[in-house]
Parts: structure tokens; C-alpha cells; sequence
């Protein structure tokens, strides 16, 4: 993957040039982390980079990016549960505090996650686990990738 695409996420995710697209939803794209070190991060990315804010979406667009961070936090579920015994849960997110753009984060939280870290937001995890090279989205994530996929297909409407 080159970085390139990742100074436009949603330019390139429209063009078909990112290569970090899951699939296309209703309102938005489900797309996987950059960063797996709980294995299966996705983001649903809106389809729109001038919305900021929830609140900027026609209601009906608002109600259906809802419904696509939902599709995707349950095709993460179920995908992290076929593929991890440890799989506890997920956790959605909608912060906004570093990218401008709307986007809602689904993390996987499991059960052999540090002690000191499973009941506390993602976000308190040591910075190395945002920047370290043996957490970066690669091959060897292929088997999340296309279970989550696969589920996103199944849970289509």
C-alpha cells in the first residue's frame, strides 16, 4: 500500500484507489485499520469529506451512516468471534478529535488484552501501538479482512 491515499481517505476510497476499503455501505465506507494491534480495528469512513459532524447529515443520511457503523461493529463481532475464542466485544466510537472528517471507530476488545488496559478506552494504550511497524495493517491480516467481508455481506440489507 502506498501512502498517498492516506492524505485523502475519502477522495480515495471514492475513486477506488484505497486500498483499505472493506466494502462500500449506504452512507459511508467500512474500512480496515491502519493499525491492528487488536486485531480487526475497522472504520466506517462517511462518503462525504466536507461533513464534520453527525449533525451536518440529512437525517436520513445521519440515520443511515448510524445504520452502517452498526452493520460494521456487528460484521467485526462476528468475524473476531469466529476467528478469536478470546473475542469479548466491541466498542464504537465517534470522536472526531484528530481527522476532521465524520468516521466512527469499531475496536475489538478480548479477553487477553493486559489487565491494566481491558477496562480502559483503546486511546490509553501505549503510543508504540499506534507507530510500531508490528502493528501495521499487512498480510498477515488477510484472514480479519475477508471474514469482516464476508459478514458485511451476509448483514447486507
Amino acid at each position: 500500500m502506498t501512502k498517498d491515499w492516506r492524505k485523502d481517505r475519502i477522495g480515495s476510497a471514492l475513486r477506488g484507489e484505497n486500498p483499505s476499503v472493506l466494502r462500500r455501505l449506504e452512507a459511508g465506507f467500512a474500512v480496515i485499520g491502519d493499525v491492528q494491534f487488536l486485531p480487526g480495528y475497522s472504520v466506517l469512513l462517511v462518503d462525504d469529506p466536507t461533513v464534520h459532524r453527525l449533525s451536518e447529515l440529512p437525517r436520513r443520511k445521519r440515520l443511515a451512516f448510524l445504520a452502517d457503523m452498526d452493520r460494521l461493529g456487528e460484521a467485526v463481532e462476528r468475524a473476531c468471534t469466529r476467528l478469536d475464542p478470546d473475542f469479548r466485544r466491541v466498542n464504537l466510537e465517534i470522536l472526531g478529535n484528530a481527522d476532521p472528517f465524520l468516521h466512527a471507530h469499531v475496536w475489538p476488545r478480548f479477553s487477553w488484552e493486559p489487565a491494566e488496559r481491558v477496562g480502559l478506552p483503546v486511546w490509553l494504550y501505549p503510543r508504540e501501538n499506534w507507530t510500531d511497524e508490528r502493528h501495521a495493517l499487512g498480510p498477515r491480516h488477510h484472514a480479519v479482512r475477508e471474514a469482516i467481508g464476508e459478514e458485511l455481506d451476509r448483514l447486507a440489507p
